[in-house]
């Protein structure tokens, strides 16, 4: 092998180990800043199709219905803790350290995003409450077992007079 060929191929070999490190960093990064969505029963059962439950220390989103009379809150700061519920039967406590929406309230649909503790309690880093009686977020719906209503239009809506 010439000297030529020895270059050339080190060159190439360099290229290829460098376009393989940068994309296990960027998989590697992109992995660690997933947001995976569970149910509150998928947290306590385990997802259907795979049995598979969250661990503690992962980031994920729940969605559901906040439990009537669970909320608790904290009269010397704005640390709140309540229970979110699905139709599966799951229930899974959130914690919460800031301001809520102003749509927060029991028997609403909430998502919240956070981290699992080892009691299986979520430490909310975000809290999202539905913004209209109608809405929710299709995933939480889906989850919840719950189709989406389509608005049924009179006939003088169709043809257009109101």
């Amino acid at each position: 092998m010439n000297n030529r060929r020895k270059k050339r191929l080190a060159l190439a070999s360099a290229l290829i180990g460098g376009v393989a490190a940068i994309a296990s960093l960027l998989l590697y990064a992109l992995n660690s800043n997933l947001n995976l969505f569970y149910t509150p029963t998928e947290i306590v059962h385990g997802k259907k199709d795979t049995g598979v439950k969250p661990e503690a220390g992962q980031r994920i989103r729940i969605g559901g219905m906040v439990t009537e009379g669970s909320v608790v809150r904290d009269p010397n700061s704005l640390h709140i803790e309540f229970a979110v519920h699905d139709a599966g039967g799951g229930e899974v406590i959130v914690t919460y350290d800031d301001l809520l929406p102003d749509l927060f309230r029991e028997g609403q649909g909430i998502v919240a995003q956070g981290i699992l503790t080892e009691d299986g309690k979520l430490e909310a880093t975000e809290v999202l409450a539905r913004h209209d009686e109608n809405y929710m977020p299709p995933e939480v719906a889906e989850a919840m077992g719950q189709s989406h209503q389509q608005l049924e239009y009179s006939d003088d809506q169709k043809s257009g007079s109101y």
